[in-house]
C-alpha cells in the first residue's frame, strides 16, 4: 500500500474522522462511504491507502492512542502507572472506553478486524507494558514469578470496560488511579 499520496495532516484528519464515526455509529455502522463523504475523499483513495475497513480502523486507533507505554520510565512501577494515567485526559478516557465496548463485539465477529487490531494496536501496547513490567522486575519491585504479571493487561482493559457497565459512570483519571493503587499494584506485590 502506497501511503505517500496523503500528507500527514490529511492522514490525521482521516483518522480523526474514523474515530468520530466509530463513536457515533459503532463499527458495524461505519462504512467507507461515510468516511469518504465526511472527509471529502473517494472510496478508491481509502482502499488504495488502507486496503480494508478493519485496517483503516486499526490504523486510526493506533494513531489516536497518544500514550506510548514503552516511552514511560519514571524509575518506579507506581510512577510509571501514574504517568500513564496522567497522560490521558478524562474526556479521552471516556471516549476510549466507549470505543472499546463497541469494538469488543465487532472484534468477536470480524477476524480481519481482530487481526489488524492485534498487529497495529494491541501487540505494540502489550510490548510497551511488558517492557514497563520487566523493568519493575529488574528493579526488584515485582517478583518475576508473580502470576499477576501476565494478567495486568486484562486488569487494565477490565477497568476501562467494567466501570460504565457496572456503575454507569465514566472512566476518569481519579478512578484509574484508585484502581491501579487498590488492585493492580497489590496484585503485583509492588510497594
Amino acid at each position: 500500500m502506497a501511503r505517500s499520496r496523503l500528507t500527514p495532516e490529511r492522514e490525521s484528519e482521516l483518522y480523526a474522522t474514523v474515530i468520530d464515526l466509530l463513536g457515533e455509529v459503532g463499527y458495524d455502522g461505519l462504512t467507507m462511504d461515510a468516511i469518504a463523504a465526511r472527509t471529502r475523499s473517494s472510496k478508491a483513495t481509502l482502499y488504495r491507502q488502507w486496503g480494508s475497513k478493519p485496517e483503516l480502523v486499526a490504523q486510526s486507533l493506533r494513531h489516536h492512542k497518544p500514550v506510548r507505554i514503552a516511552e514511560i520510565d519514571t524509575g518506579t512501577l507506581r510512577g510509571d502507572f501514574h504517568e500513564m494515567i496522567r497522560r490521558s485526559d478524562d474526556c479521552r478516557m471516556e471516549k476510549d472506553s466507549a470505543m472499546m465496548r463497541g469494538l469488543a463485539h465487532a472484534v468477536s465477529e470480524n477476524p480481519e478486524l481482530l487481526q489488524a487490531m492485534r498487529a497495529l494496536l494491541i501487540e505494540p501496547e502489550m510490548t510497551g507494558l511488558d517492557l514497563l513490567l520487566r523493568r519493575a522486575v529488574a528493579r526488584g519491585e515485582v517478583d518475576a514469578g508473580n502470576p499477576a504479571l501476565g494478567l495486568v493487561p486484562h486488569m487494565m482493559i477490565g477497568a476501562l470496560v467494567a466501570r460504565p457497565l457496572i456503575e454507569d459512570l465514566p472512566v476518569d483519571q481519579a478512578y484509574l488511579t484508585t484502581y491501579v493503587y487498590a488492585v493492580v499494584l497489590p496484585a503485583l506485590g509492588a510497594p
